[in-house]
């Protein structure tokens, strides 16, 4: 029998599957990958079939499984998209589609259940995201799902009861849904009263890294993996792309520059504020200090395909709308020539949590272009990730030092040295893009012995490539420019309930 020195990291996102096969010094040797559909039926709504997690979690697998021995891995873990939960009957069948992390039904159960109480308990202050709200929505509105749940289950923990039997989650991976108590890491029977949920209707909780149950005969059957193979508890995705950089101490955080730009840091005590929202740790009993700009390349993706395309090939050149604003944008100096950009299209969260808030763009004259806009937007994203980080570290033991960038964002090295030069940190990246992925193999790592600890798997399993410093003379620019950025917003902020307002009256007129 060969040794078994090999390790699944499995990531059920909001639109794909990966399964990822590491060895124990966080080489990746083997991928496979499914995607799913979601579907949006209404305004602000967001769902999906909870069996299609499962079955293009065997599909991933299968693929992953067939390009190594599968004889040598030695255990499973498993990150998911944070906040979506099913509701199943007592056949373990989904009573109606899932609701998705991304869904903003439940405005009005934030206005009315959103206490300082539930933010103590949670750690999340009042908004959308969370299943409680959700689950609170579904109450009023559909009272015969809750009425009929056997189990209410994150995705983690659906695949987990798919691939072993057993209904388990890890606390990491479940407290997201907002019903968790963060002192105790146990679920909160006050938050689940409100919702009217029991502890029977809930699974069981594991501390991340516990082995939770073994793979059972016919799955292995059907991924061709082992049977019996350990399923090791695991963490929501970005606590999982922390650990995947390697955050496991203070004075570290992780800066993944995706679709919305996340952050978050390490602390072994509990606090809470609006400045951030606090998950479970993927070290067991350890915090993690969340921040979240929910539109990040997004905004530089949305800029580039509805302003600013260029046909490259038309000159001859295989370049992107990106590479070539990336290149203009680089020859001019910080602040764009006085252009300044708050990336507020998908709202406000830390820390205003404002949902009315939108987009600005404030100094515009005569000389501005595409690139200034370009680079507006990067400085924006910079600018506000200061303000959120500046935030959080007034709940952390220790300031952040350095800062660990992943995520597409991070290819850009413009972006990065902007990045160092307004955050006045280091900006490293990320050795291995799917860190997320990583984040888990590590937990299965350390679970199965591969290495003594969590945080010995971490060290192992990562690395960093890119490095940027920051300018000191480019920095004192910044931090002029910082102190008009932090004034845009508030400025303008009773502004935007009446632009609401004025397009709800405009949405309501017939004869329009």
């Amino acid at each position: 029998m060969p040794d078994r020195d090999y390790v699944v990291g499995i990531d059920c996102s909001t639109t794909a599957t990966k399964a990822v096969v590491w060895d124990s010094e966080g080489n990746a040797v083997a991928e496979g990958r499914a995607t799913f559909e979601l579907s949006s039926p209404r305004p602000d709504w967001g769902e999906q079939n909870a069996e299609d997690w499962w079955e293009s979690t065997k599909v991933a697998i299968r693929r992953a499984a067939q390009v190594v021995d599968p004889r040598r891995i030695a255990a499973i873990g498993i990150t998911h998209q944070r906040e979506t939960f099913v509701c199943l009957n007592e056949d373990d069948h989904p009573i109606r589609p899932a609701i998705l992390w991304l869904d903003s039904r439940a405005k009005d159960e934030v206005a009315r259940y959103g206490t300082d109480e539930v933010h103590r308990i949670t750690g999340k202050p009042p908004n959308p995201t969370p299943g409680f709200y959700k689950m609170l929505w579904l109450r009023e509105h559909e009272p015969r799902v809750l009425e009929r749940a056997a189990k209410v289950a994150d995705v983690h923990a659906f695949l987990v009861h798919r691939m072993t039997g057993e209904w388990r989650t890890s606390w990491a991976t479940a407290d997201p849904l907002g019903l968790v108590d963060m002192e105790s890491f146990d679920w909160s029977d006050e938050l689940l009263g409100t919702v009217g949920l029991g502890r029977e209707n809930m699974c069981e909780l594991y501390a991340p890294g516990d082995v939770i149950g073994e793979l059972k005969e016919d799955v292995a059957r059907e991924v061709g993996l082992p049977v019996g193979i350990p399923v090791v508890s695991g963490a929501g995705d970005g606590q999982a792309a922390g650990l995947g950089a390697n955050i496991t101490e203070p004075g570290r955080a992780y800066l993944n520059l995706g679709t919305g730009i996340v952050s978050g840091t390490y602390s072994e005590r509990y606090s809470y504020a609006n400045e951030y929202r606090v998950l479970s740790g993927p070290v067991p009993r350890t915090y993690t200090l969340e921040t979240l700009l929910p539109a990040g390349t997004y905004t530089v993706s949305w800029f580039c395909d509805r302003f600013a395309h260029v046909d490259a090939s038309s000159f001859g050149l295989a370049l992107s709308t990106e590479q070539i604003l990336e290149t203009a944008a680089a020859q001019l100096g910080p602040g764009a020539e006085g252009l300044f950009a708050v990336p507020y299209l998908n709202n406000a969260l830390m820390p205003y949590w404002d949902f009315d808030a939108r987009g600005i763009m404030v100094g515009w004259t005569g000389v501005h272009g595409k690139a200034h806009v370009y680079r507006a937007i990067l400085e924006g994203i910079a600018f506000e990730q200061r303000l959120m980080t500046e935030g959080a570290e007034t709940g952390l033991e220790k300031p952040v030092e350095h800062m660990i960038a992943l995520g597409g964002g991070s290819r850009s090295s413009l972006w990065c040295q902007i990045l160092a030069d307004v955050l006045k940190r280091p900006v490293s990246v990320a050795r291995e893009a799917e860190s997320t992925c990583l984040g888990s193999g590590m937990l299965a790592a350390a679970a199965c012995g591969l290495h003594p600890s969590i945080k010995e798997a971490a060290e192992a399993m990562s690395g960093t490539k890119a490095h940027y410093e920051p300018d000191g003379k480019r920095s004192v620019h910044y931090d002029e420019l910082y102190s008009v950025y932090k004034d845009l917003y508030p400025s303008l902020r009773s502004v935007f309930p009446k632009i609401t307002k004025a397009m709800k009256g405009i949405a309501a007129a017939p004869d329009l």
